[in-house]
């Protein structure tokens, strides 16, 4: 008897963030490796197109309709793998919401992904692009990924340092697309041997706003949710995936050019040389902030953040995001990149 269910002609629309239609052939919800397994030796698997979805907070269907398979990450558990005096190592599964395993750390007071609270998707998806905000990033925790491996229909351990972690990208997003992350492992810290990261940005404003003198696990938890909310707009309420555009690292003689266009260019060095300017700034300063074309805008709030207006298809969105990125060349000489999956 088989374990896994084909769902057939079924509507994404409640699967992606965006809120956008589309239609997939079929959908397998897999909650288990065993589902893996019996998936992989399926004549239809092997015919057909296919597609990992975790939350569907970072991908844009841009068609109305995917003649494939969507295999979406249920698998779900938090365990503790192992402890000692002062760390924590967790086994999650791939398809528990990424901001339940940061309540769960938080609520037992286990520093060092707090910074990325609230951000939407699934675990399973987190190591794909390295998720990262206010300072942290999964990289900063991350032990190992166990993976399936879809053409081989194996089971893989990789450790951290052969997952090519960057910023926001993996060797998951470049030369290994054909696994399912099916748990991830990662190592926090118990309270009373961390110190918390306020350096970044408006943490410590809003901090004292709160009155907040001295920051705890879950003080700072708090402060970064008020800060995302401030910012981001609710998927629930307006269809978006958050940062639609990655950030641009470039060497000194591109930070140059661009600051004789703008001395107030804002630039973030890092250790290896090259500087990070915020997508944000480049959209903003182009005029897109806040901009509205039917169903389709650029948030007021953020720049980097386009929105479902209410009856978007995924091509307006795309459509969008392909005049921002040439409008920013065009003005800036600086080419942006989607962080978003556009799946085409």
């Amino acid at each position: 008897m088989s374990d896994i269910t084909w769902e057939e002609n079924v509507d994404v629309q409640p699967y992606n963030t965006f809120n956008v239609p589309s239609t997939a052939r079929w959908l397998v919800r897999v909650q288990n490796i065993s589902n893996l397994y019996e998936l992989v030796n399926s004549t239809r698997f092997h015919n057909t197109r296919h597609l990992i979805l975790g939350g569907g907070s970072n991908i844009l269907f841009s068609n109305a309709q995917f003649d494939g398979i969507i295999l979406k990450n249920e698998i779900q558990g938090i365990k503790i793998q192992s402890e000692d005096d002062k760390h924590v190592t967790l086994r999650v599964g791939g398809g528990v919401e990424w901001a339940s395993l940061v309540d769960y750390c938080v609520q037992n007071d286990l520093g060092g992904i707090e910074n990325l609270s609230l951000i939407p998707g699934t675990v399973g998806a987190a190591p794909i692009q390295n998720i990262g905000a206010y300072g942290a990033e999964l990289s900063d925790v991350l032990v190992a990924v166990e993976a399936f491996d879809l053409d081989s229909g194996q089971v893989r351990t990789i450790p951290k340092d052969e997952c090519e972690l960057k910023y926001r990208g993996s060797i998951f997003k470049e030369t290994l697309k054909s696994v399912m992350i099916c748990a991830v492992i990662i190592k926090v810290v118990k309270a009373r041997f961390y110190s918390v990261n306020t350096d970044y940005g408006l943490i410590q404003d809003v901090l004292l706003e709160l009155g907040v003198s001295t920051p705890t696990i879950r003080s700072l938890s708090g402060a970064i949710c008020l800060l995302r909310r401030r910012r981001l707009p609710d998927p629930k309420s307006i269809g978006n995936a958050g940062s639609f555009f990655k950030n641009v690292v470039c060497d000194e003689s591109i930070r140059h050019s661009i600051e004789c266009v703008d001395t107030n260019t804002p630039f973030y060095h890092k250790p290896d040389g090259t500087s990070v300017i915020p997508a944000a700034w480049l959209i903003e300063k182009c005029g897109w902030k806040g901009r509205q074309f039917d169903n389709v805008g650029v948030s007021s709030r953020h720049a980097l953040v386009l929105v479902n207006l209410g009856r978007a298809e995924g091509c307006e969105i795309a459509w969008l995001a392909e005049l921002i990125m040439r409008d920013v060349q065009a003005r800036l000489g600086l080419l942006l990149t989607p962080e978003v999956n556009i799946i085409r």
